[in-house]
């Protein structure tokens, strides 16, 4: 085979891999996790909010919120304190949608489920550790197991049948009654006749993952992953989301609890990270490239790059990435991935050797770069320079691609 055709199949053969990577993505479970955890990130951008008032980065202000601070800390404890179990309500509604579950029933059946397992066994009162960042991992386990146990007993008529007639809502509560039963019965035989903390043994078979993605090799490979997956057209965010968003989130979480007891943060790629940090103005930081294009000599090139300025402003990249295109373009593709791999490896670093703070507000994805650093690091100057010297940095890869590429179609 020449060169050529050995670069056709290797690239058929990834491509082959990474559709079955996103037809795993798209699967009912993976996809209603990935439901599920965006479904909350809300609490956690107003949680953040609070905690900003709360905690505001501005001395002078701080001191006169202080006698405030401990009510404005409210809302933060009813967000982020109880994480875990809006976690397992979402999951669950999602995946009861898509089983084809009357979902209310799902989410009594998951939460119940969840809350038997916070109850502490020498109190029998409910602890506060599982229901916030801590039981994440347990809560979509959890919910899945729920909605699962109640599809079993649905298809196979295993449940108890009213009269036509019954109202809907009676009708499905007393539907849900055994596989409620089953559950509860279950989950209490696990955690109180056996012993089993199930939050902990869950914590402790992620650990690998927990601590993988906090690892500068860790990251820099799921920024590998992310922007090959988009470079031959594959979302790559949507594709990972589901296994890594909750652990991204548990992150956030853990740093939300430090930044209010005055302690440092101590994860540097908490939710926020990658989308304020590394995907500047889009996925591999292509407002850079846009911005080199500008004013380029092809007129159809130039136009692409300025229309596609304003919503990379906001983060949204598809225009220029289907536009030029990147995608499946052997020039452009190799500074798109470079810049994934300078961005995370230069902004974790950064956040390592305390020269920038580290995620502690949840932000929307939407948010400018430069202001949506200095928001998602709760009001650190340094990290909003950081956010316009990375768009410079990322110029400089793109600038003799985009030449070579540019010079390549006679331009």
């Amino acid at each position: 085979m020449t060169p050529i055709s050995d670069s056709i199949a290797s690239l058929s053969v990834g491509r082959r891999v990474a559709l079955r990577m996103t037809a795993f993505a798209e699967t009912p479970i993976m996809a209603a996790v990935r439901a599920g955890v965006v479904a909350v990130v809300p609490l956690t951008i107003v949680g953040g909010v609070f905690m900003l008032l709360a905690n505001p980065p501005i001395p002078a202000v701080e001191a006169w919120v202080a006698p405030f601070s401990a009510i404005l800390s409210i809302p933060v404890a009813a967000t982020f304190g109880l994480l875990a179990l809006f976690v397992c309500l979402a999951v669950a509604y999602d995946l009861g949608e898509r089983r084809g579950q009357d979902r209310l029933s799902s989410v009594i059946l998951a939460g119940s489920s969840f809350l038997l397992l916070a109850v502490e066994p020498d109190t029998g009162r409910l602890s506060p550790d599982p229901l916030a960042s801590q039981g994440i991992l347990t809560a979509i386990l959890v919910a899945i197991a729920a909605v699962e146990v109640q599809a079993f007993f649905t298809r196979r008529n295993l449940v108890i049948r009213m009269p036509d007639g019954v109202p809907k809502v009676i009708y499905e509560s007393f539907a849900s009654l055994v596989p409620l039963t089953v559950l509860l019965a279950s989950f209490w035989a696990i955690r109180f006749l056996l012993g089993v903390d199930l939050t902990a043994t869950v914590q402790w078979l992620f650990t690998p993952l927990i601590f993988a993605l906090n690892t500068l090799p860790g990251i820099c490979v799921y920024a590998f992953l992310v922007t090959l997956l988009w470079s031959i057209g594959i979302n790559g965010d949507n594709a990972l989301d589901a296994v890594v968003a909750p652990v991204f989130l548990q992150y956030l979480a853990a740093n939300v609890e430090a930044w209010e007891a005055g302690t440092t943060p101590p994860y540097s790629t908490a939710l926020g990270f990658f989308t304020s940090f590394v995907n500047v103005g889009g996925t591999g930081a292509t407002i850079a490239l846009a911005l080199v294009l500008f004013n380029c000599r092809d007129p159809g090139t130039r136009r692409i790059s300025r229309l596609s300025l304003p919503t990379q402003v906001f983060q949204i990249n598809e225009p220029l990435f289907f536009g030029l295109p990147i995608v499946l373009n052997p020039v452009l593709m190799v500074p798109y991935v470079l810049n994934a791999f300078l961005l995370t490896a230069t902004s974790f670093l950064l956040m390592e050797w305390g020269l920038v703070g580290r995620p502690v507000v949840g932000i929307p994805w939407t948010t400018p770069p430069i202001i949506g650093h200095y928001l998602v690091t709760g009001g650190d100057w340094r990290a909003a320079v950081w956010g316009a010297v990375s768009i410079g940095l990322a110029m400089v890869v793109y600038w003799p691609f985009a030449r070579a590429w540019l010079r390549s179609r006679g331009e």
